[in-house]
């Protein structure tokens, strides 16, 4: 069994490797008919998103929900296969894809502080991943959730971590985290995850209709009074984004529980609505329905 998942791993990484070698303009080409496949004939998860768009833009006509979906639909598309890109990328080549100014994060570094970097579910956030291993002076430390398919899952951990980013399964954190507690370090989260356990989380408005998000991120901070960065990244054209950094909070104790998760729902509220198709739509923000005789309590 050993001997055939390994064959295959190098069977379809060697085909993603290859597709990773085409220029930019030929992969753009590619991502443009899967977009058409996806969106127009097959409707992948076209309701969920209609209905994502219905709730967080009531005032904007139909029209204009389809306009930012058609558009979402290919963010989307794209997103995948620049992550494939990730694969031969040069560090050259990704920086001029991605633009940050790292200086805040690294004054941070130079004070001898640990940080906590939370990011919503914004293209490309995988070039994000690389990106801070790359011009961070902090070892990255990036938490994931582990893909089902353990093949893709291999895959996928290898790009992650071209550039020495350290990856975290959020499924043993507490043991895979134990070894770089002692250094110094930037944690990085996609904090907008919804939380698997209702009952086990920050229930917060997101775009007026309450919405559960997990409390790990925060809980995190509070323990060693970690200093909190929130980011966003913006598409400046195809292939091309940048991103922002800014201090949600240097003293995360001296904030009543859930008021970070709070103020980095703001944050990422606000930064959809700059560019509402830069956001993942597709998945189920709002699948679990507020019930006042258990979630009352975990209202932030």
């Amino acid at each position: 069994m050993a001997i055939f998942f390994n064959c295959m791993y190098y069977l379809v990484y060697g085909f993603f490797y290859l597709f990773s070698l085409l220029p930019f303009w030929i992969i753009y080409g590619i991502s443009d008919f899967f977009c058409f496949i996806i969106y127009q004939v097959w409707g992948y998860r076209k309701e969920i998103v209609m209905n994502n768009l219905a709730i967080a833009f009531p005032d904007k006509s139909l029209a204009e929900r389809k306009k930012i979906a058609k558009e979402f639909y290919r963010n989307l598309i794209d997103n995948f296969i620049e992550t494939i890109k990730l694969l031969s990328i040069s560090p050259k080549t990704l920086n001029k894809r991605f633009t940050c100014n790292y200086s805040l994060l690294n004054e941070y570094y130079k004070a001898h502080s640990s940080v906590q970097a939370h990011l919503g579910h914004f293209f490309n956030w995988e070039y994000a991943n690389l990106a801070f291993s790359l011009n961070s002076d902090y070892p990255v430390l990036v938490i994931y959730m582990p893909l089902v398919n353990k093949l893709f899952n291999k895959i996928f951990y290898k790009l992650r971590t071209r550039f020495n980013a350290k990856m975290i399964a959020a499924t043993a954190f507490r043991n895979e985290f134990l070894p770089y507690s002692k250094e110094r370090f930037c944690l990085i989260f996609v904090a907008d995850q919804n939380a698997g356990i209702t009952e086990k989380a920050y229930w917060s408005p997101f775009f007026g209709k309450l919405a559960p998000f997990v409390t790990g991120p925060e809980k995190s901070a509070r323990l060693n009074n970690t200093p909190v960065f929130v980011t966003k990244i913006r598409k400046i054209k195809r292939g091309h984004y940048e991103a922002t950094i800014e201090l949600l909070t240097g003293e995360p104790r001296s904030l009543k529980e859930g008021e970070i998760t709070r103020r980095m729902i703001t944050f990422v509220e606000t930064a959809i609505k700059e560019q509402p198709a830069n956001y993942l739509w597709s998945h189920r923000r709002w699948k679990h329905e507020f019930d006042p005789s258990r979630h009352a309590e975990l209202v932030i």
